[in-house]
């Protein structure tokens, strides 16, 4: 599976440490070098800079052969490279927050899922408490979240434990 992530999902799963969920669930990510430039901003969050000075073995930083598309120019270029490197790698999944990078992902035929996809996709498989996750999320990071989000998704997060509950797996 190919899988190629945009800044925000992995500043958040990392401040909250459950990065290596992306591991775990996907093996190798892709991440374009403006990603890695924008983990390595000044202002970046401690955690997040010591992670990327030692980058894990599954995380392969990639430079974007595709010329820049001035389609996609309201988005950041993080953003744009993460699409553009999607794009060329024929990629399974883009992780992504930001609505209008997900609508433009999307346009183009590509799959995508944010910080609270990798959450409830690793619900699902057991590895890991999201709603917990989620409270941890919105309590020690500048991750927002509507109060219709918030209740939508630990809503996804108990329907999720229920029917392993009943099904038996864990």
């Amino acid at each position: 599976m190919i899988v190629v992530a945009d800044a925000s999902p992995l500043n958040y799963l990392i401040q909250i440490e459950s990065d290596h969920l992306l591991h775990t669930l996907f093996g190798r990510v892709l991440i374009p070098a403006a990603v890695i430039d924008e983990l390595r901003n000044a202002r970046a969050p401690r955690t997040v800079s010591s992670w990327v000075s030692r980058l894990p073995s599954w995380i392969e930083i990639r430079t974007v052969a595709t010329a820049p598309d001035a389609s996609l120019g309201a988005l950041d270029l993080g953003e744009r490279e993460a699409i553009l490197l999607a794009q060329e790698t024929n990629a399974d999944l883009l992780l992504i927050d930001e609505k209008r990078g997900r609508l433009e992902a999307r346009s183009r035929g590509i799959m995508t899922t944010g910080t609270l996809g990798v959450l409830l996709i690793a619900e699902n498989k057991g590895l890991v408490d999201a709603a917990d996750a989620f409270q941890r999320l919105v309590s020690q990071t500048s991750f927002r979240a509507t109060t219709e989000l918030r209740a939508s998704f630990l809503a996804n997060c108990k329907g999720l434990r229920d029917k392993r509950d009943i099904t038996g797996r864990e």
